[in-house]
């Protein structure tokens, strides 16, 4: 039995934004515990030329929602990214795990060939439906959702690689 497209996008989109969902419970809950300011760790970066917590998280998000969205063959919904708070990155998550489980295997298996057009970055993509989820969504949703996870820990978060993966 071959994987489908849909079992390889959706259910794993949804199961690692619930994982990221849970990682920025524990952020702020350490925030109020050790009584750090959340816009320190929302604005905390791994490096100076890198988009700082917060914005890994819209990113990732993004990825998630325009992935299933363009395999569907539907235009992905637009957020206005005014997150300032862990609670408002999280009620974003469940938006997007919302918006990705309400579109069923039908409407994105099969979507193997279907033409995917991007631009990015003032450059225009193209791609075929398995070559955008495997070799483009994906790996930009598993980046920005394990950097986030990375500054997170690297500002002392206690969270590990099972808070990363969570339950299979």
């Amino acid at each position: 039995m071959s994987l489908s497209m849909y079992d390889a996008s959706a259910p794993r989109f949804a199961h690692m934004l619930r994982n990221l969902d849970a990682i920025l419970a524990r952020a702020r809950d350490h925030a109020a515990t050790k009584k750090i300011d959340p816009a320190v760790l929302l604005g905390a970066r791994l490096f100076p030329d890198m988009l700082p917590m917060i914005k890994q998280v819209q990113i990732a998000t993004d990825h998630a929602k325009g992935a299933v969205a363009r395999l569907a063959g539907a235009e992905p919904p637009r957020y206005e990214d005014t997150e300032q708070s862990f609670d408002e990155l999280r009620a974003r998550i469940a938006k997007t795990i919302a918006f990705v489980e309400s579109l069923s295997p039908e409407k994105i298996d099969g979507s193997e060939q279907r033409p995917i057009a991007l631009r990015v970055g003032g450059k225009d993509w193209s791609f075929t439906g398995q070559d955008y989820l495997l070799g483009f969504a994906l790996p930009n949703f598993y980046f920005h959702l394990v950097t986030a996870y990375n500054i997170l820990r690297h500002n002392g978060i206690e969270i590990g690689k099972g808070d990363y993966l969570g339950n299979p």
